[in-house]
């Protein structure tokens, strides 16, 4: 039997209509590295990832109909290293004229959200020291110092419903999980 916990997300595959496209948005404006390209049938495919630990992360697949309009991806979300990542991303997706962005704080999430060049809305985001009741969706300026902008947030947190230090939130959601307890 397969128990929470027994599953880990590895990674997305997309069907693209321009993979070469993509391929330099993912690699030039979020920092991806190619591990891998070839064919399936005869849809190209293209290997993309930032960890020695995943051979890819993401795989770009060729073979979307140009027509198709709805993506059924509602979103690809994917954890920065810190604050200063988000901070330097913001002004990469302007220069490659990226459109929509949003910076939200979701409470348990600092987050970025953009689209793709093909429409696929992107999250990048860190994790934050607080738990919050969600949703919970306020709009952050991240040109705001680094030491402020925690601070605010530290505020907006503990004023939140629901809110907990995250650590004491994760035990009590680890139990929850053991007493396969749903919300």
């Amino acid at each position: 039997m397969i128990r929470p916990g027994d599953l880990d997300v590895s990674h997305v595959g997309l069907f693209v209509v321009d993979i070469d496209a993509m391929e330099r948005f993912y690699c030039d404006t979020l920092g991806f590295v190619v591990t891998d390209r070839g064919k399936v049938g005869e849809a190209a495919v293209v290997f993309l990832s930032q960890s020695p630990r995943d051979h890819h992360q993401v795989v770009l697949a060729g073979g979307r109909p140009a027509e198709e309009h709805f993506n059924v991806v509602n979103q690809l979300s994917l954890r920065a290293s810190s604050l200063a990542v988000l901070q330097a991303l913001l002004p990469a997706l302007q220069q490659a004229e990226v459109a929509e962005i949003e910076t939200v704080f979701h409470g348990p999430t600092i987050s970025m959200y953009f689209r793709d060049p093909e429409g696929t809305r992107l999250e990048v985001f860190i994790d934050t020291p607080w738990y919050t009741d969600q949703p919970m969706r306020t709009p952050i300026d991240l040109s705001t110092p680094e030491d402020a902008l925690w601070a605010d947030l530290e505020v907006q947190a503990r004023s939140a419903p629901g809110f907990a230090p995250l650590d004491q939130w994760q035990a009590e959601f680890r139990e929850r999980i053991r007493r396969g307890q749903s919300a």
